[in-house]
């Protein structure tokens, strides 16, 4: 805003001088007199177009009102790494927001990777902060988001191709990204908190990818609803169900919900999912619908700790019982009266032998939290794991041939495996950055599925932004397959389909009421 603050004052020093008709810097003063008149005035619901960034191509931002649809000329290099530029069609606002377009390009254009946003900006300054969901030349959409003034940007794609419908969400500091396809329904993008201190720049972006050249969309069905939070408002958690197709990295909104639910497991027959909702067990089918709640007899405070046996017949459980904390039950899996199988606790149940026969899970016994056994007909534990720290997620492999789990003993969480009967414990991750959480082998003993926290996160809260990641169970370097804002529950519990193809996990957001 300063350029037009400098200008103004420019111009009422000429205004003072006559100036010949016709004269070079009198028309020169009236043509950028024009430009800035322009810039300044509202275009549709938007209050103000900018370049932002280093721009030699001048862009430009129309509305039709008859067609209710933006025209948006932008030139830059890209909306990417430490700075950004490109056109910006923008209004100022705070609070929570619901953003959503449809876009469309004029012609071919030159770049594949051209793009098209709704974007919420900290400021006008080519490296600020700031979140979008963008819509490439090529069909690409990709969340994109700067953390901080300078630092680069990261992307989360979805496998959905334009033309479709992009909508961002801010709650609070979570900022949420879907796809709707031919007007179906929205499916997750991805979500993150990031910080963005009231008033935001929220509008329709548009860059080249090429500096010498212009690119021009159209944004249509161009949707922005505002909420101010009030005084004395409270936000509530709001809890998402998804799965997620391995293959393509496809996500799908199965339950969502206010309130907290947390640790979806499959049914072995692939047709329900498993979760706890307040203690509770609850199923519903695996394509979303009503919840129904699971006969867990006595024990209707479970922990978020519970599966089913490799056979389907039968329910692991953990719950708070008496002065020593958590203590591990089976019951049948189609509901009845638990059967104690841990008489010391604290125990806390994350796997079932193949055969069925044995439990694993992790305990507390003096001061350390360590790996144990157990015959689920009950009997006498047996320790498998002794390093100081937290040893913690035990999961059999399908085989039986390892078990999975957690440990802090090199100083940051990372995956480790071992022999069914504690020996051969070794590393299976070891990304410093990351603090990694609640392994999963994979029916078909193919990939390994796990949670990754930022390294300086201690413990597994809820609302962090966390990743999951896939590596091969025989070994590789983990990818990202899915970026959200959860963390407890999110996926502590087995959670892959029958079939290998897909898993279940949460996520979690704070809205207003």
């Amino acid at each position: 805003m300063m350029h037009l603050f400098r200008f103004s004052f420019r111009t009422r020093q000429l205004a003072a001088r006559p100036l010949a008709a016709g004269s070079p810097f009198l028309l020169a003063w009236i043509a950028l007199a024009a430009i800035a008149s322009a810039s300044a005035a509202p275009v549709g619901e938007f209050e103000q177009a900018t370049d932002v960034g280093k721009i030699s191509l001048a862009g430009s931002s129309e509305f039709s009102a008859a067609k209710r649809q933006y025209r948006i000329t932008g030139s830059g290099a890209n909306m990417w790494a430490k700075e950004d530029a490109f056109q910006f069609l923008w209004k100022k606002l705070s609070g929570d927001l619901v953003f959503s377009i449809d876009v469309a390009w004029d012609g071919e254009g030159k770049e594949a990777h051209r793009k098209a946003a709704a974007m919420i900006r900290q400021d006008l300054s080519a490296d600020s902060p700031y979140v979008d969901v963008a819509v490439h030349g090529d069909g690409l959409i990709e969340l994109q988001v700067r953390k901080e003034k300078g630092a680069d940007t990261i992307g989360i794609r979805t496998p959905i191709k334009a033309p479709a419908t992009v909508k961002i969400e801010r709650d609070g500091d979570v900022f949420t990204a879907s796809v709707s396809k031919s007007g179906g329904p929205f499916q997750p993008v991805g979500a993150l908190s990031l910080a963005l201190p009231d008033p935001v720049y929220v509008g329709l972006a548009v860059s080249a990818h090429n500096a010498k050249n212009l690119e021009t969309a159209f944004i249509s069905n161009v949707a922005l609803k505002n909420r101010v939070v009030q005084a004395g408002e409270k936000r509530t958690r709001e809890t998402s169900l998804e799965t997620l197709v391995i293959a393509t990295g496809e996500r799908k909104l199965v339950f969502r919900e206010g309130g907290s639910f947390e640790a979806p497991n499959w049914s072995r027959d692939g047709q329900r999912l498993v979760i706890n909702r307040q203690g509770g067990i609850f199923t519903l089918p695996a394509g979303g619908g009503d919840l129904t709640r699971l006969n867990t007899g006595a024990i209707d405070k479970c922990n978020n700790d519970h599966g089913l046996s490799f056979d389907g017949q039968w329910l692991a459980i953990s719950a708070s019982a008496g002065k020593d904390g958590s203590k591990i039950y089976v019951l049948p899996a189609t509901g009845g009266e638990p059967r104690l199988v841990t008489p010391t606790g604290p125990s806390y149940w994350h796997g079932w032998s193949p055969d069925g026969k044995t439990l694993a899970y992790c305990a507390k016994r003096g001061d350390n939290f360590d790996i144990y056994t157990i015959p689920t007909a009950g009997g006498v534990e047996k320790r498998l794991t002794t390093a100081e720290g937290l040893d913690d997620g035990s999961e059999y492999t399908a085989d039986g041939s390892k078990i999975y789990f957690n440990s802090e003993r090199t100083g940051v969480m990372q995956i480790w495996r071992m022999n069914p009967d504690g020996t051969q414990q070794e590393q299976v991750t070891t990304d410093p950055n990351f603090a990694d959480w609640f392994a999963h082998p994979s029916p078909d003993g193919k990939w390994l599925v796990f949670v990754s926290f930022d390294k300086s996160v201690k413990g597994h809260p809820a609302n962090q932004n966390v990743t999951l990641r896939l590596m091969p169970l025989a070994g590789g370097k983990p990818k990202v397959i899915a970026t959200l804002f959860g963390g407890q529950g999110t996926i502590n519990v087995p959670s892959w389909s029958p079939d290998s193809t897909r898993i279940a996990f949460v996520s979690y957001r704070n809205v207003l009421p």
